[in-house]
């Protein structure tokens, strides 16, 4: 059986301004809006039909009044430079960019079309806007506190299982983000005990150097930081993560579909439906500067149990009361 509760979305500093036309009428004109992602067109489709359904909610009807310009990495994060060029030749009326890196590229190619970002972290100290209450350039969207939810993630795990002290947490080093996951990873496992073990793949083909490096650093547990390399490469890490039979908590609950023991982590489909609201409010004429940067007040613990019986783990019942989804 399988539970959930629905994530809401509320302005971090201020409410979002109200403007000009009102939902559902028509736009004059036929607006573009391009979507920039660095995972596979398979992987982020959930996420692009839920931003077409914010859309479509809001008046903006896909072939009448809005059409959408989407363009993928595939994976390949030195693409990304040229498909953000491409949507800015493309003469777009806004970026909806998918990630971190993502944002970056759409940030260097452009600083006058609007930007709306989705999953980022904190977007101030990246450097890509100057306040969460007055962004101020063109950028504009939601931060998910990644960091501070990777803090919650390991705690989360060390519930589940007391006994592993040796912590492998699996980072990206090309993120953007890297610093501060290793710094919040690294507080998170001082105040728990824990002796973190650093483990780095920032390519597809580095995951499977990185999960022997797991089980020769003698790891009892495994982290995975949210990345969207790792996302678009669920299916294949978590094959490589099962071999080693070891619990491993992810940073993105479509991980625990994949397979994985937990999740703990803001609903992204959520999150790209949200968008279509910065999105619906700059088409009819705010400025993205003038748009607090919204934040999530409520995050999903998803527990697999499956996974968990398959480990020999008995889950706290303290835990599967405070999970918001138990996949079993």
């Amino acid at each position: 059986m399988i539970t959930r509760r629905s994530v809401s979305l509320a302005a971090g500093i201020a409410p979002l301004v109200a403007h000009g036309l009102g939902h559902g009428q028509p736009a004059a004109t036929m607006r573009r809006v391009g979507i920039l992602a660095l995972v596979s067109e398979a992987a982020g489709a959930p996420f692009v039909a839920a931003f077409k359904r914010g859309m479509h909610d809001l008046g903006w009807f896909e072939g009448n009044n809005v059409e959408y310009r989407r363009v993928s990495a595939e994976g390949d994060v030195k693409r990304l430079d040229a498909l953000a060029r491409e949507l800015v030749e493309q003469k777009v009326d806004v970026i909806v960019a998918a990630n971190m890196l993502a944002i970056r590229a759409a940030q260097r190619a452009t600083t006058s079309i609007p930007i709306v970002m989705t999953i980022v972290g904190d977007p101030v100290s990246l450097g890509y806007v100057a306040s969460l209450a007055r962004p101020g350039g063109n950028i504009t969207g939601t931060s998910i506190q990644a960091q501070e939810v990777l803090g919650k993630l390991i705690q989360s795990l060390h519930e589940v299982t007391p006994l592993s002290r040796r912590i492998a947490i699996l980072l990206n080093d090309s993120s953007p983000a890297h610093a501060a996951y290793r710094a919040t990873a690294q507080s998170a496992c001082a105040a728990l005990g824990l002796t973190a073990i650093w483990v780095v793949a920032s390519a597809p083909a580095q995951l499977a150097g990185a999960v022997e490096q797991i089980v020769s650093q003698r790891s009892q547990a495994v982290v995975v930081a949210g990345d969207a390399m790792y996302f678009n490469e669920r299916v294949h890490l978590q094959a490589l993560l099962q071999t080693t039979r070891l619990p491993v908590a992810y940073s993105l609950r479509e991980h625990v579909d994949a397979g994985g023991l937990l999740s703990y982590a803001t609903d992204f489909v959520a999150i790209f439906r949200h968008a279509a609201k910065y999105v619906d409010k700059i088409l009819k004429g705010a400025r993205p500067a003038d748009l607090p940067i919204e934040q999530p007040t409520k995050f999903e613990l998803v527990i697999n149990l499956k996974t968990a019986k398959a480990l020999g783990l008995t889950i706290p019942q303290s835990v599967l009361l405070r999970a918001d989804e138990v996949i079993e």
